[in-house]
């Protein structure tokens, strides 16, 4: 009994830490899952091949909980492996529950699809998702649950969410060039400074009400901004990019800053915010946007 399936990185629209409302949006960079199931196995065991000291609660939480509600308790063995780096505000989190969850469905036998009416849908990927979050939240691995970083990783395109409620509000397709600045440090979701996030409320719900106008790019701008001050992030890489970018914006709770570009509009140039973060410390990462989102393999 084994399974495979892949699941996108993405990046920020709405940091979701100031009010549970969050908005991300899926990028070609892919967490991709193997579980073998054993009705005979006591528990799960896993792997992430990129660390072999990284903890792997969450993808064997991912399994236990899928097994429990669509198969009979199976344990087993579980291994991702990565083009996301880990705790770098890519939703590395949300790509590994969501490529665990459908890899155990792919492993139990299961049809994954979206239409619940299909008779060839036995798990849609919304139901796959919310139990991902699920698993995140038991993990500790999130502190709003981000229900818009999976939804964003499991469907692509551009999400807006309620994380309290995990209820997608608006879900758009978007075509975007992307390029992502990551620095060597680390900063993980769960030890992110609440407390200050909350106090840019005001921002959050403008940034919000942008989103769901489809005003993404201001939407990202705008959070990028003020998510930077309050999590103490240096706000020049955006400011460097705004003059070349459709959108720039601190992802997750950093350190990573992703700048896009519509490949129709003359007046970007990603090349030249390349240039202007070229000798940051870190890496430079060239992809896209993609709106097909998790898949099983």
């Amino acid at each position: 009994m084994e399974g495979r399936a892949a699941a996108l990185g993405a990046g920020t629209v709405l940091n979701a830490l100031a009010t549970g409302t969050g908005a991300a949006f899926g990028i070609d960079v892919e967490t991709r899952a193997t579980v073998a199931l054993d009705p005979a196995a006591d528990g799960v065991d896993g792997e992430i091949a990129e660390d072999a000291a990284a903890d792997t609660d969450l993808i064997e939480r991912c399994v236990a909980l899928a097994t429990e509600r669509w198969g009979d308790g199976e344990g087993g063995r579980v291994r991702t492996e990565s083009d996301v780096p880990l705790a770098a505000g890519l939703k590395s989190s949300s790509a590994a529950a969501n490529a665990t969850v459908l890899a155990t469905c792919d492993a139990l036998g299961l049809g994954v699809g979206d239409d619940p009416a299909d008779p060839a849908v036995d798990v849609t990927r919304l139901e796959a998702c919310r139990l991902g979050v699920r698993a995140a939240r038991e993990a500790g691995v999130t502190v709003t649950g981000a229900f818009d970083d999976a939804t964003a990783s499991m469907l692509g395109g551009v999400t807006v969410t309620d994380n309290d409620a995990d209820e997608l509000r608006a879900r758009e397709a978007v075509d975007w060039d992307v390029l992502v600045w990551t620095p060597p440090e680390r900063a993980y979701s769960a030890d992110a400074d609440v407390a200050r996030c909350e106090a840019i409320a005001p921002m959050a719900d403008l940034v919000a009400d942008l989103a769901l106008a489809g005003r993404y790019s201001e939407a990202m701008t705008v959070n990028g901004l003020a998510f930077s001050a309050a999590l103490g992030f240096d706000a020049d890489p955006a400011v460097e990019a705004m003059s070349h970018a459709t959108a720039v914006s601190l992802s997750g709770t950093g350190p990573s800053v992703v700048a896009v570009a519509d490949p129709g509009d003359p007046e970007t140039d990603l090349d030249a915010v390349a240039d202007a973060w070229a000798d940051r410390p870190g890496t430079l990462r060239r992809t896209t946007t993609r709106d097909d989102g998790a898949t099983v393999k």
